[in-house]
């Protein structure tokens, strides 16, 4: 709402601010920036404990698929987070 005057406005942000969703896009242009292919960073929508809607980035890997969580410090396997996974 700050930002774009509007709630949930999907795009990249000119400032220092964002929420969820600006956080994991951000993440993602940064990783195809540095050669990670866009097929293995996935926009994805999840449902907190709380019942409140957020936006993570999910990326593939040989590894497994991992969270990259702007609520979170830690980078943890989706199957480790608390999350209710809606789509990607």
């Amino acid at each position: 709402m700050e930002l774009w005057g509007r709630e949930e406005v999907w795009s990249y942000s000119n400032s220092e601010f964002g929420d969820c969703e600006d956080y994991a896009l951000e993440k993602r242009r940064a990783l195809m920036n540095i050669g990670v292919p866009a097929g293995d960073l996935l926009m994805t929508v999840a449902r907190q404990p709380n019942g409140d809607g957020h936006a993570v980035l999910t990326v593939r890997t040989s590894l497994g698929e991992f969270i990259l969580d702007n609520l979170e410090t830690r980078v943890l396997s989706w199957t480790n987070t608390d999350y209710t996974y809606l789509k990607r």
